[in-house]
């Protein structure tokens, strides 16, 4: 189990060292935080920064994005990747609206049950938004605990034993709590990297098991993810973004991907936009979801 003197070291540094970021300014709320968390997800930071700021303007409430149509929402969110997100996002506001009056709730197990939303996503909330002592878990994180704790370069899969070291690691006071929270992210997204960690510059390098190891090289066995060029993924993109830039009109189903070389992968990214309600058709005609 971790050493109290990680977090020891973990918030002093955090207080100098933190990134001035929108969700990290008093009074950015519970909406705007939810938001953020959602964008963040496998999304570089300078990526999220200007979305999130035009999102929350032209939606300030969940209310203002449950009662605009998802293909605006889809069409918003533009070039953030995995636009599943948008949509999920519109409807964990739908259910805000409707479940919660309007208001993100606070409780974790009922930020679970709204749609997109993860262990990750709900104890993020709950702390930065909120207060609350809870452990937050993220990739950055578990690249730290991983490195510091178990002395691996590389995390596993994720699991339920993270959440556990990290509670582990949590001081008493809630709100000392959600600054080493914060703290690791920070610390996993600028000094302790995946591929060139900056260990002379690290807070925790004296109580890092990795480095008392002389930080092997050992092997990385999570899943890789596949290459984005010729991708089903790129293919996704490719229709969605000519479906955004025609809304709100439809265009023939005919012409998505007509140069597209593969027909079958044509034909299954298609298939799989339809299945994830991204898209919808009206005969031959096809246009975001309304």
């Amino acid at each position: 189990m971790p050493s109290p003197r990680l977090a020891g070291a973990l918030a002093p540094w955090y207080r100098h060292a933190a990134r001035d970021l929108p969700w990290r300014r008093p009074g950015f709320g519970a909406w705007g935080t939810l938001v953020s968390e959602f964008m963040l997800q496998q999304t570089p930071v300078s990526r999220v920064i200007p979305r999130l700021e035009a999102w929350l303007e032209r939606w300030p409430t969940p209310a203002d994005l449950a009662a605009a149509a998802p293909a605006d929402a889809v069409t918003q969110w533009a070039n953030l990747g995995y636009p599943r997100r948008a949509l999920w996002l519109h409807r964990a506001a739908v259910e805000i609206r409707d479940r919660h009056a309007g208001v993100v709730p606070r409780d974790v197990d009922a930020l679970l049950a709204l749609t997109g939303i993860g262990d990750y996503t709900a104890r993020a909330v709950a702390v930065f938004a909120y207060g609350d002592r809870h452990p937050v878990v993220d990739t950055n994180t578990r690249r730290v605990l991983a490195r510091a704790i178990d002395g691996s370069a590389h995390p596993g899969a994720a699991h339920r034993r993270d959440l556990e070291k990290m509670a582990a690691l949590l001081p008493e006071s809630a709100g000392e709590a959600a600054i080493v929270n914060a703290a690791a992210m920070e610390l996993g997204q600028t000094i302790c990297t995946a591929r060139a960690p900056r260990c002379g510059e690290c807070p925790v390098r004296a109580e890092c098991a990795w480095v008392a190891a002389g930080s092997p090289a050992t092997p990385d066995t999570r899943r890789k993810q596949a290459r984005y060029e010729g991708s089903d993924r790129q293919a996704r993109g490719i229709v969605l973004g000519a479906l955004r830039a025609a809304d709100p009109e439809p265009l023939p189903a005919a012409a998505l991907l007509i140069d597209w070389p593969d027909r079958a992968q044509r034909d299954r990214a298609i298939a799989s936009l339809f299945d994830d309600g991204l898209i919808a058709s009206d005969g031959e005609l096809v246009s975001l979801p309304r």
